[in-house]
């Protein structure tokens, strides 16, 4: 049990470190909270006009989803290991930096499902990808991602899997409630759009 509350403080650790606000204000782009949707995502930050802030903070943010999950899957089991990365999730979303104003999750979500299978993460982030070139729109293609993974986890049989991957896919889903009632309403900004009153990912 101790091990399992390691895992998860150092999971936890991992995911709060909010790349998006940090790498927009090493870039000279201020507060990243006080521009577009002001989310500390990759989504949002691409609204700076900056790609290559936007894809490094897209990669960070994978990667504190990725590291946790190995690294401490490695030295503890597999059970640490997910545990690690459902609480770099929540470290995430509620990073105890920002007052637990944190991202939606796409990315650190999408980084622990790669590390804890990698083609479960490999056959969403493609989904991502298919419904993103069609759509345009972030959060429509991550919440298709997120409804699929559960799913695709379930093929291999693997019941504690599946679970694990419902439980992310929940938790980001849940995130994007002001995306789904304005995906409803037909008034989600596509990606790059910038728009002040947005709450994007």
């Amino acid at each position: 049990m101790s091990l399992l509350l390691a895992a998860a403080l150092l999971g936890y650790l991992s995911g709060s470190v909010p790349y998006g606000l940090l790498l927009t204000r090493a870039a000279g782009l201020g507060d990243i909270r006080q521009i577009g949707s002001g989310n500390i995502g990759a989504t949002n930050v691409l609204r700076t006009g900056n790609k290559k802030v936007a894809a490094a903070t897209l990669l960070l943010d994978a990667l504190k989803g990725v590291v946790p999950v190995l690294a401490l899957g490695a030295l503890w089991g597999r059970d640490a290991g997910l545990v690690a990365g459902l609480a770099a999730l929540l470290g995430h979303i509620f990073p105890v930096w920002l007052g637990f104003k944190g991202g939606k999750g796409v990315a650190t979500g999408a980084g622990v499902l790669l590390a804890a299978a990698w083609w479960v993460g490999l056959a969403c982030a493609v989904l991502w990808f298919v419904m993103a070139k069609v759509t345009r729109i972030s959060s429509a293609s991550a919440l298709t991602a997120c409804a699929a993974a559960p799913l695709v986890a379930l093929l291999s049989g693997d019941l504690r899997l599946a679970g694990f991957a419902l439980v992310l896919a929940l938790l980001i889903i849940w995130r994007h409630q002001d995306n789904i009632r304005r995906l409803l309403a037909g008034t989600e900004p596509r990606i790059g759009q910038k728009n002040k009153s947005q709450n994007n990912q």
